[in-house]
């Protein structure tokens, strides 16, 4: 339930929206969705988190990162760790929980609704101590995935849950596949 009065601030987990929409099997539009909460309230602020690969000389997020950064989002990033796990594979870390905390409660006092994109049951403590704090929560994120990409608790903390199937006609786009040879080929026909 969103009001048209009510201040709103969207806080994006990327890796975690990214998933649960790729789970889906489509992807986010983010000018669509920025409007859609624009169209429900006052939207004072929209957040994206993600961590970037800062040495490698191009990480396919970049372009997301900027275009986000130059229509209306507040880009919050932090560089990727690299490691090698016991079995000799590359793995990346880059958990942007606490910077996306620190902001949801210093904004607190400014808003009147936090919609959070993320499923991540270590969020629980955060909506508790927002409504603590007289803000209403929404999660966005899905049980129609297999495994579900929402944690039970995390669900059961927020004053309303939205599953993102439902909004993937007002904000989704299919997935963009790499192009091969054989897309070029049979796009010229």
């Amino acid at each position: 339930m969103f009001y048209k009065d009510e201040r709103l601030a969207l806080f994006i987990d990327g890796s975690n929206l990214y998933a649960a929409a790729k789970s889906l099997g489509f992807d986010i539009d983010y000018k669509l969705l920025r409007q859609e909460f624009m169209r429900r309230g006052k939207l004072l602020r929209a957040f994206y988190y993600t961590a970037l690969l800062e040495n490698d000389e191009y990480s396919p997020i970049r372009p997301l990162v900027d275009w986000l950064h130059y229509n209306g989002f507040s880009m919050v990033t932090k560089p990727a760790k690299e490691y090698t796990d016991a079995m000799g594979r590359r793995k990346v870390k880059g958990n942007m929980d606490i910077e996306l905390a620190v902001d949801a409660m210093e904004l607190a006092p400014y808003v009147d609704h936090m919609v959070l994109f993320s499923g991540d049951g270590d969020f629980r403590p955060l909506i508790e101590s927002l409504q603590r704090k007289g803000v209403r929560v929404s999660i966005v994120s899905t049980i129609r995935s297999n495994p579900p990409m929402i944690s039970d608790e995390l669900r059961r903390q927020a004053d309303n849950f939205i599953e993102l199937q439902e909004l993937k006609d007002v904000i989704g786009r299919p997935p963009r596949e790499p192009y091969g040879d054989d897309d070029l080929a049979s796009s010229e026909d």
